[in-house]
C-alpha cells in the first residue's frame, strides 16, 4: 500500500499470502484495501476472491488461517454480546467491508461471549420464535456449555432450544443405508441410501478414500432432494490409539444460509456422515419451504 501511495504502478501479491518466500502480500488483503480505503478500481472481481482463497486452500493443503483478514473464518463472524448487539443495530459498527464485497456472509454464533440479543437472532434465523423466558434459559444454558470449553455449534444450539422449548426435534433425513468397500488396487467405493420424509433416495460415488467416498455418496444423493453444498470439512482426534475417537465438524450452506454441525465417534465414516446429515437437517428445518 505504502508502495502504491508512493507511485508504484505494479504490485507483486500472492493469493493467501501464498507464495516462494514468507512474507507475501496477500492479493485479498492489497485488492480490498485498494478499493475500500483509497476508493481504486482493481478491476477485480472481489466477490470472487473467497471461493479463489478456498480454491487455492484445498489445491496447496495449505489452511488458511481463521482469523486471517477477508478470507479467514472468523472475518465476518461474531460472538461477542456487544459486537453482535451492534452489527444488528448498523453493520458498519463492527464491518467497515460488507462482507458480500468479497464473496462472504455474516455470521452470527452463539458460545460463551454470546449475548442475548445474538442469541435470539440465530433462533429466529432457524425458523424459532422463543418467549423472553425460553430466551432466558437457552442463553443460561448456552454460556454454561461455553463456560467448559464446548465449541456451540448451530446444531447444538438448536437442540437445546428444541429441549427448552419443548418442540420434538424434527428430521427430514435420515440414514437408512452406507456401504463402503476399499482396499488395496481397488478404488473407494461407496452407495447409500436416504430416508426425505416418506420418499428413499439413493446415490453411490467413488472417492480418494473411504471417507471421502461415502461423503460424496451422500452429497449425490442430497443434490437429488436440496441444493446444499459442504462448504468446510474438519476432522480431529479427541482421543490416543487406533480406537480413538474423532470429532468431524462441517459447515454447509443452502442460498444464503450457513449452518455448522458436529459428529464424535470410532468410526470417521459414520461421524463424517452424521455430521453431514445434522447441518442438513437443521438447513431444511430453518428453511421457508422446510
Amino acid at each position: 500500500i505504502a508502495a502504491v501511495e508512493a507511485g508504484a504502478r505494479q504490485v507483486h501479491v500472492t493469493v493467501n499470502g501464498l507464495g516462494e518466500r514468507a512474507g507475501n502480500a496477500a492479493l485479498e488483503e492489497v485488492a480490498v484495501a485498494l478499493k475500500i480505503l483509497y476508493g481504486y478500481d482493481v478491476k477485480l472481481n472481489l466477490a470472487k476472491i473467497y471461493e479463489v482463497s478456498q480454491l487455492v486452500s484445498r489445491i496447496t493443503g495449505v489452511y488458511v488461517q481463521p482469523n486471517k483478514a477477508i478470507v479467514g473464518d472468523n472475518a465476518f463472524t461474531h460472538e461477542s454480546g456487544i459486537h453482535t448487539h451492534g452489527i444488528l443495530r448498523n453493520p458498519l459498527t463492527y464491518e467497515p467491508i460488507p462482507p458480500e464485497l468479497v464473496g462472504r456472509r455474516r455470521r452470527l454464533v452463539a458460545g460463551k461471549h454470546a449475548g442475548r440479543h445474538g442469541v435470539e437472532a440465530i433462533l429466529k434465523d432457524m425458523g424459532l420464535n422463543p418467549t423472553t423466558e425460553q430466551v432466558e434459559e437457552i442463553f443460561r444454558r448456552v454460556k454454561a456449555m461455553g463456560d467448559k470449553g464446548r465449541k456451540i455449534t448451530d446444531v447444538d444450539l438448536r437442540v437445546i432450544a428444541e429441549n427448552v422449548m419443548g418442540i420434538p426435534r424434527a428430521r427430514f433425513v435420515a440414514l437408512e443405508e452406507l456401504v463402503v468397500v476399499t482396499g488395496d488396487k481397488i478404488t473407494p467405493t461407496a452407495s447409500v441410501k436416504l430416508r426425505f420424509k416418506d420418499k428413499i433416495v439413493q446415490a453411490a460415488a467413488v472417492g480418494v478414500g473411504p471417507v471421502d467416498a461415502a461423503m460424496n455418496a451422500a452429497k449425490a444423493a442430497l443434490n437429488l432432494l436440496e441444493p446444499i453444498k459442504l462448504d468446510k470439512y474438519d476432522v480431529k482426534a479427541i482421543s490416543g490409539g487406533t480406537d480413538a475417537i474423532v470429532e468431524v465438524s462441517v459447515v454447509l450452506s443452502k442460498g444464503d444460509r450457513t449452518v455448522t454441525s458436529h459428529s464424535a465417534r470410532e468410526d470417521i465414516v459414520l461421524a463424517s456422515i452424521e455430521a453431514l446429515l445434522e447441518g442438513v437437517n437443521l438447513l431444511l428445518g430453518g428453511s421457508n419451504d422446510g
